[in-house]
């Protein structure tokens, strides 16, 4: 009986370690996006996420917000930012171009 307890539970980790897991085609697409970013700034088509975060992030953090992360959207190139602010997640889209703002959303 121990035996199958024990294995019951070495399972029931393994399922909980595999559904934390991201998919390999999410992973993917992230490396992706971090690639297409890359080789556009390289070629100077965009300006890098460094200076989008430069520009951008001071501001938000002077109303409030803790930046957790950005997302490059190569068919329309631009940058996502994302930040919280108590409970709530903004979302700052950027011209990767221009570094100009195009849209925000959330508080």
């Amino acid at each position: 009986m121990s035996d199958n307890n024990t294995l019951i539970k070495l399972c029931a980790l393994l399922l909980i370690g595999l559904s934390l897991t991201p998919p390999v085609s999410a992973q993917m697409g992230r490396r992706g996006e971090q690639d297409a970013a890359m080789n556009a700034t390289r070629r100077g088509s965009v300006m890098s996420l460094r200076d989008i975060e430069g520009a951008i992030v001071p501001a938000m953090k002077r109303r409030g917000a803790n930046y957790i992360g950005a997302e490059y959207d190569s068919d329309v190139m631009r940058y996502r930012l994302k930040f919280v602010r108590g409970s709530s997640v903004i979302w700052v889209d950027i011209d990767g171009r221009t570094g100009a703002v195009l849209a925000q959303a959330g508080d």
